[in-house]
Parts: structure tokens; C-alpha cells; sequence
């Protein structure tokens, strides 16, 4: 695992390395500070020292499950560092949103942006540790607001480790367990949503499940079923 103190993006920092051939296979990369955080869709990601912003290395082997269902992964093994980093009453509200959000009380917690080069998937995550930015869109809350008390590093331990035990499943399992375990801790069947498409389209519907590609199920209002491989989830009301 390596810190540095500051950079533009942890992602474009490994993204560059795989490029260049010096990747290395489970690289965690965390810098205290980014000045050019990014999210999915290209939206900036604020970045105020003592939250968490930290890329890891995934090299893609032949017969491994899609490389997008990575996102599944990194999503169950948030999860679970979550659960064990904030108080037990606080981690009953916690609930994952297709692709990859981490929610609490419906209050964005993280996020978690895959990029690809090559045989390379690059992974970045970020968590509102010590502090959650005020957006005019949705409601945020961070690991210290809900009863935490350890910093960005020690919570990267652990996350890595769960991250780690997750990947190896996934590797091993394929992606049936990781489904299975997101299924478990998404929030339930019946929750109304709008997935808002690449295209700009918005398809209103209720949470279903996952398909067996990790692709996000919605049950429409005509009782027909709509598989949304890409896009932006928005629970409603």
C-alpha cells in the first residue's frame, strides 16, 4: 500500500501505471489529499484531507467473471468495512443502490469509479470519513457523523482486507456469491427508482434484483421486467 500526501487522481495515477506496464496485481494507492477528483459520469468528487481517496489494481485473468461486475465487489466489501467501523444500530440503516453506491438512511456515504486499460482494471474508492460535502441534490453523511472514530488509514485497512477476501471469491466462485451477498444488503425489492440512461432517457420502475451479469432488474408499471446494463439510479421519495 502506498501515501502520498497529495495528487490529482489516485484512478489517473494507476491508470498511468498500467499503461506504462509497471502495474502490480493488488496495489492499493491512497493520497491524503486529490485536487482532481473524479466520479462516475465525470462529475468532480470533492476531496478535503481526512477522507478517504484510494485506487486499487485488479489484472484480469482468462474465464474471470465480466470486469464491470468488479464494481459489485468493491460495493460488498464497502460494505462490509462500513458495517464494521460504525456503531451496530447505525449499520442496520445501511443499504447498497445499483451500480455501486453505499447509503445510510438514503444518505450518500461513498463512491466508487472503475476505469479500464488493457488486461488492467483500476478501482477507486471514496468515503466520506471525517466529513460529507453539502450537495443541493442528495443527502450525505459521513463514517464520523454516524459514530466512527478511525481515521482514513486504519478504515483503508480494513477495507482492503475485505476488498482482498471478496476478490479472491470472485475469482474462485465467479460472480454468483458477490450477487448473492449484494442482493443481501441492497436495499429491498419493491423500492421505487428511476434509472436515468446514458442517452438521457429515464425509465421509472421498482427494484427487482440483480440478473445473473450483475445487471440491475426493474420492474415496470405495466408488470414487465427491463434490464439496465448502464446508468444512474435515483431511489424515489
Amino acid at each position: 500500500m502506498v501515501t502520498v500526501a497529495d495528487t490529482g487522481s489516485t484512478n489517473a495515477d494507476l491508470v498511468a501505471l498500467a499503461r506504462d506496464g509497471a502495474g502490480e496485481d493488488g496495489l492499493w494507492l491512497r493520497a491524503r489529499r486529490q485536487t482532481a477528483g473524479r466520479g462516475r459520469q465525470g462529475r468532480p468528487w470533492d476531496s478535503p484531507e481526512g477522507n478517504l481517496f484510494a485506487s486499487t489494481l485488479v489484472r484480469l485473468s482468462p474465464g474471470e467473471p465480466p470486469a464491470p461486475t468488479l464494481a459489485l465487489v468493491a460495493a460488498v466489501a464497502l460494505d462490509e468495512a462500513v458495517r464494521l467501523a460504525i456503531p451496530a444500530d447505525r449499520a442496520r440503516r445501511l443499504a447498497l443502490k445499483w451500480p455501486n453506491d453505499l447509503l445510510l438512511a438514503g444518505a450518500k456515504l461513498s463512491g466508487i469509479l472503475l476505469e479500464r486499460s488493457g488486461d488492467w482494471v483500476v478501482i477507486g474508492i471514496g468515503v466520506n470519513v471525517a466529513c460529507h460535502p453539502d450537495l443541493p441534490d442528495r443527502a450525505t453523511t459521513s463514517l464520523h457523523a454516524e459514530g466512527a472514530t478511525l481515521d482514513a488509514a486504519a478504515f483503508l485497512d480494513s477495507l482492503a482486507a475485505q476488498f482482498g477476501a471478496w476478490l479472491t471469491l470472485w475469482r474462485r466462485q465467479g460472480l454468483a456469491p458477490v450477487a448473492q451477498r449484494w442482493r443481501e444488503r441492497a436495499h429491498p425489492p419493491g423500492t421505487p427508482l428511476v434509472a436515468r440512461l446514458p442517452d438521457g432517457e429515464e425509465v421509472p420502475g421498482t427494484f427487482e434484483t440483480l440478473d445473473e451479469d450483475g445487471a440491475l432488474v426493474l420492474r415496470l408499471a405495466d408488470g414487465t421486467a427491463r434490464v439496465i446494463h448502464a446508468g444512474d439510479v435515483f431511489l424515489v421519495g
